[in-house]
């Protein structure tokens, strides 16, 4: 089944040079060991925060680097362009009316990166 996804989960995008870390606003009121998430918290800079540099030469920043060093990548900031939902969610499991955020979902990036869940932000404890 894997595990829900909740704020302080750990995030990776294949064209980011850092882990990012996934913020939760309480609108959703529900804890599991912080804020649960859903398909819904894929707002850049609101939810999904940048990840060190962005290696993407669909970014135009990158593009404009990488020309201007006359075609050698050159690394840019991350801004993530994040405008569709998480894929996919847990569709039996609704949090104010969307579907929990797994930790097997994926979010795409405008820019061609592929955003996964690392670390789900809670863990599993045997007692």
């Amino acid at each position: 089944m894997g595990f829900l996804v909740t704020g302080g989960a750990v995030l990776q995008c294949s064209f980011g040079a850092a882990p990012s870390t996934l913020m939760v606003l309480p609108t959703n009121k529900v804890t599991v060991t912080m804020f649960a998430a859903t398909i819904m918290d894929n707002k850049p800079f609101v939810n999904v925060m940048p990840f060190g540099v962005c290696t993407a030469l669909s970014n135009p920043t990158v593009a404009a680097a990488t020309t201007a060093a006359l075609g050698v990548l050159t690394p840019m900031p991350c801004v993530p362009v994040t405008v569709a939902p998480w894929v996919v969610g847990k569709p039996t499991v609704l949090i104010g009316n969307f579907p929990a955020l797994t930790d097997s979902s994926i979010l795409m990036c405008m820019w061609g990166g592929v955003i996964k869940i690392n670390m789900a932000g809670q863990v599993k404890v045997q007692l």
